[in-house]
């Protein structure tokens, strides 16, 4: 009898990133209203705008209470982790470039993509490379709800691997 072959999900290794390459991460992320509460909650951000339904329907533009930012940015980031980061980013280095050039509604659903912009070998951490993403978030209309640059800290494959 042959040994089954076994396949493990985990993100890229350094070397596997290409520049220029774009990933579109599936499924997407429906925001419910329980998401955005307890979101806002745990993060102690009382802002009324997220909290506050009388408030948030009384004010113009919207008329409606947003989600969180934070959590849009963290949703986005998030949807990216199976296919690109899993078990192989040693951290975050940074996030520049963020907006949210449209809100989030409870019952809007995030779809995210990444490109990677750029990647370089760590000059200080022989076995880990710096990549560069850019992070868009786009709703269930394919509008752009959030974007976001962030660079990585990223392991090469392990020499047994190779």
């Amino acid at each position: 009898m042959t040994e089954k072959r076994i396949v493990e999900q985990r993100g890229l290794w350094f070397e596997e990133f290409e520049p220029g390459v774009v990933y579109r991460h599936r499924p997407g992320r429906t925001i419910t209203e329980a998401d955005n509460v307890l979101f806002t909650t745990l993060t102690m951000n009382t802002q009324a705008l997220h909290l506050d339904a009388a408030f948030a329907e009384a004010l113009p533009p919207f008329n409606a209470r947003l989600v969180n930012s934070m959590f849009t940015l963290s949703t986005l980031v998030g949807l990216s982790v199976a296919q690109l980061t899993q078990g192989t980013i040693v951290g975050n280095l940074g996030f520049s470039d963020i907006a949210f050039p449209k809100p989030v509604f409870h019952g809007d659903t995030l779809y995210a993509e990444s490109e990677v912009i750029d990647k370089r070998e760590s000059k200080s951490r022989p076995g880990e490379g710096i990549v560069t993403f850019a992070h868009t978030g786009r709703n269930q209309h394919g509008e752009i709800v959030a974007t976001a640059s962030r660079k990585t800290m990223v392991r090469k494959k392990p020499q047994e691997d190779q």
